[in-house]
């Protein structure tokens, strides 16, 4: 590797600020990516959706206690990438980051007022370079697209530069943002989702690290999983803790195919099934009532589960990404057989497997086969926009060809949405 301390190398830090996940990623001069990471937003505790946060930061202290959140994240993060990359922070050259309209406000310390009431206005969508202590370097906070069209959503459309006509853009996350090109102009709009497809607000959910789940099947009746191991070399034993988003997609799934789940998202009774895979399913007492649930593993340290409330939780958030990507070619008037591309990113763009968004109806069925999968597409947008020599200018011409369309709440989307609840 090289040493980056001398002078004359570098790397540059793009961040991706979502409302349940902060990823980030060190990378050289020539683009390649020395180190990357992800933790959970440590926001969480004011709300797990960006509503909830917003009302908070309205409150008196509130503004500079989730900027206080948001920013101690920004520390950690860097504190795991510089250890993982054992590159110092001095040589840190440049550094931008991106988020949905709520966190980008949250981390300027703006008025959430506008974003709290309709017609659902931020106080500014101008990019700002903001002072954060942990960083040697000012940080550049992308621009809004507007209302609930964040930074994020640019740098994936900055990212893909000039894609053809009929190319639509799926950003799946808390915020579901979306983006079709007609060939001259993106329109764009966004969903509420929920946090589901990272893993928040999932009993058994967690992010990407060692000890979480991120890939289940059935073999021979029995549950089987996929578990990310710890760091190499450290030789630990690593049992499951918990499901990362694309693990909780086929867990469920599982569920949907071997009928422990049905299409209307309901846990099968026990006494119905006719399998061995009974075992899998409880019911308990909680403060609601009797619960049911899909139990996964248990051992003397975690009981995994999907309740019903998360598979209610997982079709809630199916059901405003497949409703909103259908209104927004409706609404903009686009034959759907000439959608081109289908580009996924996000939560669940660089760990799902295609025939999973089938399973799940995450889309309706003519985009499904033409899915091309954008991992990390907001950071890589970000990479370009650091590497770019013309990139304000770069900025400046795609936001002129941005055109927002509001869904939430019409109802068209209204009727799309429950119409997209069965898997």
């Amino acid at each position: 590797m090289p040493d980056y301390r001398q002078k004359e190398q570098h790397v540059m830090l793009a961040l991706d600020l979502g409302t349940t996940t902060l990823g980030g990623q060190l990378v050289d001069a020539a683009g390649q990516i020395v180190a990357q990471a992800s933790i959970f937003n440590p926001q969480h505790p004011f709300g797990h959706d960006i509503i909830r946060r917003l009302e908070h930061a309205a409150q008196p202290s509130g503004r500079q206690e989730l900027q206080h959140a948001l920013f101690c994240g920004i520390a950690e993060l860097l504190a795991v990438l510089l250890k993982d990359s054992g590159v110092e922070a001095q040589a840190i050259s440049s550094a931008v980051a991106a988020g949905n309209s709520g966190i980008t406000l949250m981390a300027r310390g703006g008025d959430p007022t506008g974003l709290l009431r309709p017609p659902y206005r931020p106080d500014s969508c101008d990019g700002v370079t903001l002072t954060v202590d942990t960083l040697p370097v000012p940080l550049f906070l992308f621009p809004l697209a507007g209302g609930y069209v964040g930074g994020d959503l640019l740098a994936v459309l900055y990212g893909l530069g000039n894609p053809g006509a009929g190319s639509l853009v799926v950003d799946v996350g808390t915020n579901a943002e979306m983006a079709l090109f007609d060939g001259e102009r993106w329109l764009v709009t966004s969903v509420a989702a929920g946090p589901a497809f990272e893993g928040g607000n999932i009993s058994c959910g967690m992010s990407a690290r060692s000890g979480a789940i991120r890939g289940v099947h059935l073999e021979d009746e029995r549950f089987c999983f996929e578990i990310i191991s710890a760091p190499e070399g450290s030789g630990a034993h690593v049992a499951p803790r918990g499901l990362c988003g694309s693990a909780v997609v086929e867990a469920l799934v599982a569920g949907l195919q071997s009928g422990l789940v049905g299409r209307d998202g309901t846990l099968a009774d026990p006494d119905d099934v006719a399998t061995s895979l009974a075992r899998y399913l409880g019911v308990e007492d909680s403060a609601q009532g009797q619960q049911a649930y899909l139990r996964l593993y248990r051992d003397a340290g975690v009981d995994l589960r999907l309740s019903q409330e998360d598979i209610r939780q997982l079709q809630l958030a199916k059901g405003a990404v497949h409703a909103g990507a259908q209104c927004l070619v409706e609404r903009a008037g686009v034959d759907p057989a000439s959608i081109e591309r289908v580009y996924i990113t996000g939560a669940l763009g660089a760990a799902i497997r295609p025939e999973m968004l089938k399973e799940i109806a995450l889309l309706p069925e003519y985009m499904i086969e033409k899915v091309v999968f954008s991992p990390d597409g907001v950071l890589g947008g970000l990479v370009q926009f650091l590497n770019d020599k013309d990139s304000d200018l770069t900025l400046k011409k795609l936001r002129e060809r941005i055109t927002l369309y509001p869904l939430s709440g019409t109802p068209a989307f209204e009727r799309a949405f429950v119409g997209a609840l069965n898997f």
